[in-house]
């Protein structure tokens, strides 16, 4: 009775993945409000740092932040099962983003350089930009082809790379590294950069390790089907299912 309860258990409603998503959206409203509140303050001294390059940061952040919102609503079973064109379009405009805002990235922080930054910080942001368009790219490739589950893989590597633009500027804020040199900043990249991919096969080797929702409904209701077809007192039709044949081994 014990074995047949644990498996008609219900799946839980809230999975890791809807608690990762709502710790990347804290991520997201930290950043706005602690870095890019001068976006609605047109008197802000930061528009005098980024008025040289100012009409190439607004493709660039326009694009950063379509990849931003809209890389999540990839993962949604829910809705790639419901709105498959939705799914598709908003993956295309992904891929769109990462295109134009990776290589935007590389050629202002080039701007960055001019006014003073270590030749290395701008390695880093080339190093950032082409892990992530790679990433998308082979993301893009696999799907292109039909190979779905190849396709998520790399699709999560991607997100994880896309990332690291909040993980920077959390860390940063948070610890109070920010206040500190270029140098500081340039670690934080590399170490988030670093840990990117490796926390991205950490999350799909999670999901294989883990039994899905549809897979944990059907052996259940299978289970149950079984007990209630099985003549009482035949013990034959209960070795047939898992619980008789659980049972007889003990």
């Amino acid at each position: 009775m014990s074995t047949f309860a644990a498996e008609t258990k219900p799946f839980p409603l809230v999975r890791p993945k809807h608690l990762l998503f709502a710790i990347l959206a804290i991520m997201l409203i930290y950043v706005v409000v602690h870095d890019e509140s001068f976006l609605v303050h047109p008197k802000d001294p930061l528009w005098q740092h980024y008025q040289p390059f100012q009409w190439w940061l607004l493709p660039h952040g326009i694009a950063g932040a379509c990849a931003l919102l809209l890389g999540p609503m990839q993962f949604s079973n829910w809705l790639r099962d419901r709105f498959r064109r939705l799914h598709r379009v908003a993956g295309r405009i992904y891929v769109a983003g990462v295109f134009v805002a990776a290589p935007l990235g590389c050629y202002i922080q080039y701007f960055e350089e001019r006014k003073g930054d270590p030749r290395s910080f701008s390695i880093a942001a080339a190093a950032n930009a082409a892990l992530w368009m790679i990433t998308t790219g082979i993301a893009m490739v696999f799907i292109l082809r039909g190979k779905i589950q190849e396709h998520r893989q790399w699709m999560t590597r991607s997100f994880a790379v896309a990332i690291v633009f909040l993980e920077v500027r959390v860390i940063g804020g948070v610890t109070g590294l920010e206040n500190l040199d270029t140098h500081a900043n340039e670690t934080m990249v590399w170490a988030c950069l670093a840990f990117a991919i490796l926390s991205a096969d950490l999350v799909l080797l999670s999901q294989e390790l883990r039994p899905s929702p549809s897979v944990v409904r059907w052996h259940s209701s299978a289970s149950r089907e079984r007990m209630l077809q099985a003549p009482l007192g035949n013990p034959a039709a209960m070795v047939c299912s898992p619980e008789g044949s659980s049972k007889k081994s003990r």
